[in-house]
């Protein structure tokens, strides 16, 4: 009777054992990150795997989803398809405006050289002041779209001078190569590439009008549930820029396949970019409120924002870490 027992008492334990292996397994915790290929950073960081082998520690597996701008990848964390992604620093604005969860976790400094107002080698426009009245292609909601609007301006033009023609990349470039569009505003690679495989001109980069910071974003329940988690993404981007830095030849090998564009073109639009991810301080809160402010008095957003309430901060132990 004792033996018949104990193999019950044992077979119970052992059934329990398995249901909670598996109600482990089944609760494993999954980061989904938004990206897109013109990021180098986070595409060298998915082609490494280094993520995956940190974050196997804590138990928390990486899912990666490509989305073709930063609206679009917005959109994505609204929805709740994705649980951060790295954007231009437009997008942040208007996702804020429509009321999105999500909050600033990082930025990658300044590139205003990333990202022109273009116009076709043949163009007869010489300024961006000749764009009154002409059809611009640009993505709207995007990074290039704060751009156009302070290029207009230094220009004496009003943003309602102009004919926005709203398309994503792809969309824009064939607009812009067919000639039914009379400029065009982009950022890197797909800046690089117009230049060097159409001779696109450019009519005015954002140096001297923009920051074009590149923000890492979060949406609030994943910041709050996994601060951690966070900082080891952070700390490993950080890491893959300053890989980038020390050897753009290396890093161009690496892009170039992703991008599937040429050396050439990979290595202009790396270079352009700059890098080390930190994470976000006031003169870049400050920075953003520019852009926010200058939205709402274009009327292009609904209501007034106040970006510093959708900035994380890092709990202390993190802060201090970094």
């Amino acid at each position: 009777m004792r033996s018949i027992i104990s193999r019950r008492s044992l077979a119970a334990l052992f059934v329990a054992a398995v249901s909670i292996s598996g109600f482990s397994q089944a609760q494993a915790e999954t980061l989904r990150i938004g990206f897109q290929k013109s990021a180098a950073t986070l595409s060298l960081l998915r082609a490494s795997g280094t993520l995956e082998k940190r974050l196997a520690d804590q138990d928390v597996d990486v899912k990666w989803v490509e989305f073709p701008g930063g609206p679009q990848l917005l959109e994505g964390l609204n929805v709740g398809s994705v649980d951060f992604g790295l954007t231009g620093e437009t997008p942040p604005v208007f996702a804020q405006a429509a009321s999105a969860d999500l909050l600033y976790i990082a930025y990658e400094p300044a590139s205003p050289t990333s990202e022109a107002i273009l116009v076709s080698k043949d163009s007869p426009i010489k300024s961006v002041a000749e764009l009154k009245g002409k059809r611009v292609a640009l993505n709207k909601g995007s990074n290039v779209h704060y751009q156009l609007v302070r290029a207009l301006e230094e220009a004496g033009l009003k943003y309602s001078d102009i004919q926005p023609v709203y398309l994503p990349p792809a969309d824009a470039r064939a607009a812009f190569e067919s000639g039914s569009v009379d400029a065009w505003v982009i950022w890197d690679p797909f800046l690089a590439a117009a230049e060097q495989q159409l001779q696109a001109r450019t009519l005015r980069d954002g140096k001297g009008l923009v920051n074009n910071f590149q923000f890492y974003l979060a949406t609030g329940k994943y910041a709050k549930n996994s601060p951690q988690v966070l900082s080891v993404l952070v700390d490993e981007v950080r890491k893959v820029g300053e890989q980038i830095k020390s050897d753009y030849a290396s890093a161009t090998k690496q892009i170039a396949p992703i991008l599937g564009l040429s050396e050439a073109i990979t290595r202009t639009s790396v270079e352009r970019q700059q890098y080390g991810a930190q994470f976000i301080t006031p003169e870049v809160t400050a920075a953003q409120q520019q852009i926010a402010d200058a939205f709402t008095q274009l009327k292009l957003l609904p209501k007034a924002l106040v970006i510093k309430d959708v900035i994380w901060t890092p709990p202390a132990n993190i802060a201090k870490a970094q």
